[in-house]
């Protein structure tokens, strides 16, 4: 690469709708502090224009692929998010193009996997379950064809569900949940099967939340894990009364070399910034700083770390 970058931002959304006023902006911002991005697609409006984005700036690439959500209408409406998802169908063929075009400005693919979160009315727990498994296969395979990593990403059912399936079933245990409830579990199912078989594995499970135990699994399979602002916030008080590990403790936990950081900008803006719309990406100097604590390193040696690993694992030039 022909910038000199300190730290890159693993995991952003500049093509998104919240920076439409003045993209260049939220970019050069990032740029001027010698931070880079890697701006990740979930369909194809947002991957095409994450291509054209890295393609017209040093210092910036682009990840295509298809997120669960959009491969159903649906309404999405969260503090951070919210929007009318219209049904999509993955075309190889267009991410293919999009892949081979690119001069290497397209590094990935993605963001794609299971969302249990996001439960669109009409939908059978079956056919809900299969097509994003299916969906998620068929970015794998093109992935390992392309030799490319994949962004991962993974969300388990919305805990009010998950309360009320305990309602109907209070013996059941984290075991006797029907499909459509742990998402790490059955990516890692998928992941492990297809380890099994002899397939190659590269990628990222971005925004990572899960349990210390998922998290070993993810390593086991060669995968890298990314922390986003989430890491920067207190720990809630329900997970840790009911035994889990921290964010912070988790990224504590994460090897050196297979830890990256990223905003997921515009959400999840970082402390001390949290609560201000949209996040950014040079705001990921933040996430930085708390890992480097975490870890007790400098900040320095923490972005180079960082940086090394986006580098390696993406194969950024």
């Amino acid at each position: 690469m022909t910038i000199n970058l300190r730290l890159i931002d693993a995991h952003c959304h500049v093509n998104f709708s919240a920076y439409r006023d003045d993209p260049e902006a939220v970019i050069s911002r990032a740029l001027d502090r010698g931070i880079g991005m890697i701006a990740v697609g979930t369909q194809r409006d947002t991957s095409r224009l994450a291509t054209e984005i890295a393609a017209g700036h040093d210092g910036v690439w682009a990840i295509v692929g298809l997120h669960p959500v959009h491969l159903f209408d649906s309404r999405v409406d969260e503090e951070e998010s919210s929007f009318t998802g219209r049904a999509e169908v993955f075309d190889p063929d267009f991410y293919r193009r999009l892949v081979r075009e690119s001069n290497g400005k397209v590094v990935g693919l993605g963001e794609c996997g299971l969302d249990y979160f996001h439960r669109p009315e009409g939908i059978e727990p079956e056919v809900f379950v299969r097509r994003q498994v299916e969906c998620f296969g068929v970015h794998l395979d093109l992935a390992e064809e392309l030799d490319i990593p994949v962004m991962i990403h993974c969300r388990d059912a919305h805990p009010e569900a998950v309360a009320a399936y305990r309602e109907t079933r209070p013996d059941s245990d984290e075991r006797g949940f029907p499909p459509g409830y742990q998402a790490h579990e059955d990516v890692l199912a998928l992941l492990q099967g297809r380890s099994n078989q002899g397939h190659k594995l590269k990628g990222d499970v971005h925004c990572f939340t899960g349990t210390w135990e998922q998290a070993q699994a993810y390593l086991d399979l060669g995968l890298h894990l990314s922390f986003a602002g989430i890491v920067t916030y207190p720990p809630r008080r329900c997970d840790l009364a009911a035994g889990l590990v921290s964010t912070q403790e988790l990224a504590r936990r994460v090897p050196l070399d297979r830890i990256l950081a990223e905003t997921d900008s515009p959400y999840l803006t970082p402390v001390p910034h949290r609560g201000e719309w949209p996040n950014e990406p040079a705001n990921v100097e933040f996430v930085a700083a708390e890992l480097a604590r975490i870890h007790g390193l400098s900040p320095e040696r923490m972005n180079s770390i960082l940086l090394e690993n986006t580098i390696r694992l993406f194969g950024l030039k």
